[in-house]
């Protein structure tokens, strides 16, 4: 594995926060695209092998989500340059505790996500026994 240096000793510390928020963000909305790919094919599986309504309006509320997820990440990536224009701790704050609460929103997504995945993989295995 080639790595890459992300941050160089000439930067501001203004300007390398703003590029570990962006490479985060960047994380979060790869993990998110994979993860409206993996539900499509839990889709598919609810509607071939599962059958269960309640499930596949769960799968189908969990999709409609992480759509509007990946939409406000894709808008809070393209907002986040203007963090650099800051001139004053309340400014550098707000755009601090923004991130933040991006961060929290996503980890509940995914928490929210793995227990809804669970819940498919135990389906399978009911299925699979019988």
């Amino acid at each position: 594995m080639i790595a890459s240096k992300h941050f160089y000793p000439h930067e501001s510390d203004k300007r390398i926060m703003m590029k570990k928020d962006r490479l985060e963000i960047n994380n979060w909305t790869d993990e998110l695209e994979f993860l409206n790919k993996e539900l499509d094919f839990y889709l598919d599986i609810e509607d071939i092998m599962i059958r269960n309504s309640k499930l596949y309006q769960e799968l189908h509320g969990t999709r409609r989500e992480n759509a509007l997820m990946l939409a406000s990440l894709y808008r809070y990536d393209n907002s986040i340059g203007k963090a650099i224009e800051c001139d004053t701790v309340e400014c550098d704050a707000y755009y601090l505790n923004h991130h933040e609460k991006k961060r929290d929103t996503y980890l509940s997504h995914i928490t929210n996500y793995r227990n809804l995945k669970l819940k498919i993989l135990s389906q399978i295995l009911l299925n699979a026994k019988s």
